[in-house]
């Protein structure tokens, strides 16, 4: 149970569920939700809110809102200016303008599109959701569904964050496209893409590693162009 601060007063909230995702670490997940289609997940329900009851109708939505904590930021505590990564990290801007983690509460929130609801004899109805921007085992502490007639505008502007980044091309010699998992390629291909470096990076003789699904895949960047040099199955 985690207790979420507000003012001088606190209150308690429940983590319902844990999303499984192909992301061990922090690296190279996509900056917003919906941002690679193809990852896929399963959200599965802590044991206190393992009831199909909780779920009924849900399969009439598309999309789906989950609320998360930054598991991984809630002992960093918060600052209220940080240094938007997707800013190059040189800019502060207050942190109820950013999307950073760290935050007064630590909740993110990510759309997500839900292909399906599986029951599960013991885990109770799993949640089969794409595009999801968490890392495997993120704690989730509300699920609501996605209204596009309310939680669309399209006159909506994000300032500074209006500039899209241009996605890298992405070069996978043939010896190593063979030792990709073949039901995780596109995923991985979709990952590397949108550049998974920190965006003050740009040294073009560093490699990186990613970690992904079952795999350590490791790369170099020169420019927009993103060249795959090992693949090892972990």
């Amino acid at each position: 149970m985690k207790e979420a601060t507000t003012g001088n007063q606190k209150i308690e909230i429940d983590i319902i569920a844990r999303i499984e995702t192909d992301f061990p670490s922090k690296f190279g997940i996509p900056r917003q939700g919906g941002l690679v289609e193809d990852l896929e997940g399963r959200i599965v329900f802590e044991p206190g809110y393992r009831t199909e009851d909780a779920v009924k109708g849900m399969e009439n939505f598309t999309h789906l809102w989950l609320i998360w904590q930054f598991s991984e930021a809630v002992e960093g505590g918060w600052t209220p200016t940080v240094r938007p990564p997707r800013l190059g990290g040189n800019k502060r801007l207050g942190v109820f303008a950013t999307r950073s983690p760290f935050r007064p509460n630590h909740l993110g929130l990510s759309a997500v599109k839900l292909k399906g609801v599986e029951m599960d004899p013991v885990k109770g109805p799993v949640l089969l959701v794409q595009g999801a921007d968490l890392m495997n085992g993120t704690p989730i502490v509300d699920i609501k569904p996605y209204l596009p007639y309310s939680d669309s505008h399209e006159e909506a502007r994000c300032g500074i964050f209006e500039v899209e980044k241009p996605k890298l091309s992405v070069d996978i010699p043939k010896e190593l496209v063979d030792k990709i998992i073949p039901e995780k390629y596109a995923a991985l291909v979709s990952v590397l893409k949108e550049d998974p470096r920190p965006s003050y990076q740009n040294d073009p003789e560093r490699v990186y590693g990613l970690s992904f699904g079952g795999m350590n895949v490791r790369f170099r960047v020169e420019d927009l162009d993103l060249t795959v040099l090992s693949v090892e199955i972990l």
